[in-house]
C-alpha cells in the first residue's frame, strides 16, 4: 500500500479526535465541545445550566402542557405573552359618569307598568334606576343627549330589564345613534318577546342607509298581530323606506291603510295624515297634499285639547267661501259643526280585520 494517507481530500477536523475504533465519539459528545460539567453522564443538559448552544434570541423549549423546563426558574420570564383576545372582540366598558338627578325627582313619577318591571331589583337600586328613567323621559325632547346619559346610567344598573333597554334604545334613536338604537331594540325584543318597537327598528335600518333591510324587517312580522297604533307607525316607516329607494308610488301605497280616514282621527292620525301629505307632495300632487296637511293640523289641535292617548276625534269637513276663510274675527260661540271631541268608544277602535 502507499505510504500516503488514504483520506488526503478529507477536511481536517471532520472526525473528532481521541475517538474509539469506528470513529464514534467517546462520552456521547464531540471533542472540543462544552465543558464536561455542563452535561450529566447520560448526555442530557445539567439542571439549572443554560444551554450555550442556544442562540441568545432563541425561544426556550417547553415541556408538554406549556410548563417551563424543569429547573429553569427564569424560563417563564422569557415566555411570549399569550394573546387571549386575538380578534379584538373583548368587551371594554367605557367609563361613564352618571348625571346628577334633582332632589325633587321621585320613582313615583315613573309609569306604573314600567315601575312594576323594576320589582326584581333591590329597593335601593330600583329607586335609582326609576329616577334615571324619569329624567330620561323629562329630557328626551329638550335635551336628548342628557336624556341618553340618564338611560345609560339606568342600563348599567339594570341591563336585564326590558323597559330600561327600551329607554336606552329610544334615547339613542333621538341622538341619531341608529346602530346602538337597533342593537338595544333587538335586546328589548329578545327580553320581552314584544314587537312594539318594530317601526323604530325599521327606521333605524333606514338611518344606517339600509332601506332594503328595513323593508325586509318590516315584512318579517304579520301586521295583524300588532296593535293598531303600531301598525300605523310601521306603515309610515315602510313608506319612508320606499321613498329612500326613490319609489314614491310604492310609498303612497304603504300609507293607504284603513286607518287613513279623513273623517275620524285617532291619536296616531296626525302623523299618518302628515306622512301621506308629504308623499303626495313628492309626487307633485300639491293640491291634495295641502288638504291632508290641513287635516293633520286639525286632528292634532283637537287631540291636544282632548289630552288622551286613545282619544278619538270626529272631524266634519265643511266647504267655506273665500270671505269666510279670510274673516279676521273669530266667533265667540263655536258652530255646532266645528270638529268635536268625544270619548273613545270600544267599537271605534277597529283593527285591520274589522275594517
Amino acid at each position: 500500500m502507499s505510504d500516503s494517507p488514504r483520506n488526503d481530500k478529507r477536511p481536517h477536523g471532520d472526525r473528532p479526535s481521541g475517538g474509539r475504533a469506528g470513529g464514534r465519539p467517546t462520552g456521547g459528545r464531540p471533542g472540543g465541545g462544552r465543558p464536561d460539567s455542563d452535561r450529566s453522564t447520560d448526555g442530557r443538559p445539567a439542571r439549572g445550566k443554560p444551554d450555550e448552544k442556544r442562540k441568545p434570541d432563541e425561544k426556550r423549549l417547553w415541556t408538554k402542557g406549556g410548563a417551563p423546563a424543569r429547573g429553569n426558574a427564569d424560563a417563564r420570564e422569557r415566555e411570549t405573552p399569550e394573546d387571549r383576545d386575538p380578534f379584538g372582540i373583548r368587551s371594554v366598558r367605557a367609563y361613564h359618569e352618571a348625571p346628577e338627578i334633582p332632589d325633587d325627582v321621585t320613582p313615583k313619577e315613573l309609569d306604573r307598568v314600567a315601575l312594576n318591571e323594576l320589582k326584581t331589583l333591590s329597593k335601593e337600586n330600583a329607586e335609582g334606576v326609576a329616577r334615571h328613567l324619569v329624567m330620561a323621559a323629562r329630557l328626551i325632547e329638550s335635551n336628548p343627549q342628557l336624556a341618553h346619559q340618564h338611560a345609560i346610567s339606568a342600563a348599567r344598573r339594570a341591563g336585564r330589564i326590558g323597559v330600561v333597554r327600551e329607554t336606552l334604545a329610544i334615547t339613542a334613536y333621538a341622538t341619531e345613534d341608529y346602530a346602538l338604537a337597533l342593537r338595544e331594540l333587538r335586546t328589548f325584543r329578545r327580553i320581552t318577546g314584544r314587537d312594539d318597537q318594530l317601526p323604530m327598528m325599521v327606521d333605524s335600518e333606514r338611518g344606517l342607509g339600509r332601506p332594503e333591510k328595513a323593508l325586509e324587517l318590516g315584512r318579517s312580522v304579520a301586521r295583524s298581530s300588532l296593535p293598531v297604533p303600531v301598525q300605523v307607525e310601521l306603515a309610515i316607516a315602510m313608506s319612508g323606506a320606499r321613498l329612500d329607494l326613490g319609489n314614491a308610488e310604492a310609498a303612497l301605497n304603504e300609507l293607504q291603510i284603513p286607518q287613513l280616514d279623513a273623517t275620524t282621527a285617532y291619536s296616531y292620525s296626525p302623523g299618518l295624515f302628515d306622512a301621506y301629505a308629504a308623499v303626495l307632495e313628492e309626487l307633485g300632487r300639491q293640491d291634495e297634499a295641502e288638504e291632508w296637511y290641513v287635516r293633520a293640523e286639525v286632528a292634532a289641535d283637537a287631540l291636544e285639547g282632548g289630552g288622551g292617548e286613545d282619544d278619538t276625534i270626529e272631524v266634519i269637513e265643511e266647504d267655506l267661501t273665500e270671505a269666510e276663510i279670510s274673516a279676521p274675527e273669530i266667533p265667540e260661540d263655536l258652530p255646532e259643526d266645528f270638529p268635536t271631541y268625544h270619548a273613545p268608544d270600544s267599537s271605534e277602535q277597529r283593527s285591520d280585520d274589522d275594517r
